[in-house]
């Protein structure tokens, strides 16, 4: 079994330096980190998981958790599966730092800004599809702070993503609606943000399926609600006011029952079929009352309990993410299945 020692040797830094890579601890400069890392994997390196879990216990570990806002009622089942892994670590002194913020990339850079004034050890967060936030996250990597992307992913240094593949999403809701439809479709998207990586992926799945299967299919208008319901009102009565031909809608984020009440209060109820993401509350009420035809399903309780162990497996044994892209299943709920 190789040593620190060799490594350190190998690599011509400290066995301090090591010790910092191998168990992320402290800064260290980047290319010098992975070429530690190069060659503990090429010697096939095993760390001692015991002392590793005893150091950690010790150290008191903290994970920062940055999700979206409390008015969407997707993370509040997201919030059970991180509070269930939370209970699972309470004997390994590891807790947990919950901080919810609007779409807004101020709001999350200072969440981010907080939470390492608070000595986090690594880092859950929802981003904003944003240059300054993948600069942030790559700065807590630099620092030894790992992070793992959540719901919506962004091109950084982040060591894992958990979620859906949006992509797909959206080319299976455009799929669905090309099936469950007959003659010219009009269709209207409402989506979230487009600072949103995730509203704008479901978006581009959307189209793309659209455009190569159904040519009877049309995007007639696009919105952003900002998954708040009052707003998702005002912008689907308005998008259906200027154009009267949609007679589909494809809900690509939040404001679900926002805009169904829009649907309803303009009686388009049995002349616009609607498929939505996520089965909240509010949106299985809609499909019980014939509203909304179909909703496309991705796991949040995974997508809070996974990125957590993920993080704690890495700070308290030393063992990274086995994969990059960590996709929840993607299903189908309509009423029969609800």
């Amino acid at each position: 079994m190789p040593t620190i020692k060799e490594i350190a040797e190998m690599a011509g830094v400290s066995r301090g330096t090591v010790d910092r890579v191998l168990n992320n601890r402290g800064s260290v400069n980047a290319q010098t980190a992975q070429r530690v890392r190069e060659i503990a994997e090429k010697l096939n390196y095993k760390p001692n998981r015991a002392g590793l879990m005893l150091a950690a216990q010790k150290k008191n570990i903290r994970i920062g958790v940055i999700l979206f806002s409390e008015s969407n009622p997707f993370f509040h089942e997201v919030l059970q599966g991180v509070a269930a892994k939370e209970q699972e670590l309470a004997g390994y002194n590891c807790s947990i730092l919950v901080r919810q913020v609007p779409f807004e990339e101020k709001a999350q850079f200072t969440a981010m800004e907080e939470l390492l004034s608070d000595g986090i050890h690594g880092l859950v967060i929802s981003p904003c599809n944003s240059l300054f936030i993948a600069a942030e996250i790559d700065r807590f990597h630099d620092m030894g702070i790992p992070v793992v992307t959540v719901n919506t992913d962004i091109f950084s240094r982040r060591i894992a993503y958990v979620g859906s593949n949006y992509r797909a999403a959206g080319n299976t809701a455009a799929g669905l609606m090309g099936l469950m439809t007959f003659g010219d479709v009009h269709v209207g998207i409402v989506s979230g943000s487009r600072h949103v990586l995730c509203h704008t992926e479901r978006i581009a799945g959307f189209s793309e399926t659209a455009a190569a299967r159904f040519p009877q299919m049309h995007i007639a208008a696009t919105t952003e609600n900002h998954d708040d319901d009052v707003e998702s009102f005002e912008k689907v009565s308005a998008m259906l006011a200027e154009h009267p031909e949609i007679n589909a809608l494809y809900f690509a984020a939040a404001g679900v029952y926002g805009g169904c009440q829009a649907v309803q209060s303009l009686n388009r109820t049995d002349s616009t079929l609607i498929i939505a993401n996520d089965s909240v509350p509010a949106t299985e009420e809609l499909i019980r009352s014939g509203v909304i035809a179909a909703t496309i399903c991705q796991q949040p309780y995974r997508q809070g309990y996974l990125p957590v162990e993920l993080l704690s497996r890495y700070l308290l044994e030393g063992i990274p993410p086995e994969q990059e892209y960590n996709y929840v299943d993607t299903d189908i709920r309509i009423l029969e299945n609800l």
